[in-house]
């Protein structure tokens, strides 16, 4: 569960609440990736730590899937349609 997030120019680190921390390439979620600072800030973590969202940039990323090291599946579902 998440219950902190920073970044720096290349990586989104996720503090979790077990005191891990989980960094995550920028590269790996291209609406971020793509951001301007302020709008990858503007995030809510929801689901109690579950995940988190930008509602301006329609980005929800799921702490269960950066732990098992999936990245942005957009692109792929837009390819399989």
């Amino acid at each position: 569960m998440a219950k902190g997030l920073r970044f720096d120019d290349s990586m989104m680190w996720v503090e979790l609440m077990d005191g891990r921390q989980l960094g995550v390439p920028l590269a790996y979620f291209p609406r971020l990736l793509d951001a301007a600072p302020q709008q990858r800030g503007d995030y809510v973590i929801s689901g109690g730590g579950a995940g988190i969202h930008w509602d301006a940039l329609d980005e929800d990323i799921s702490v269960e899937g950066l732990l098992a090291g999936r990245g942005d599946l957009t692109a792929r579902h837009r390819m399989a349609a």
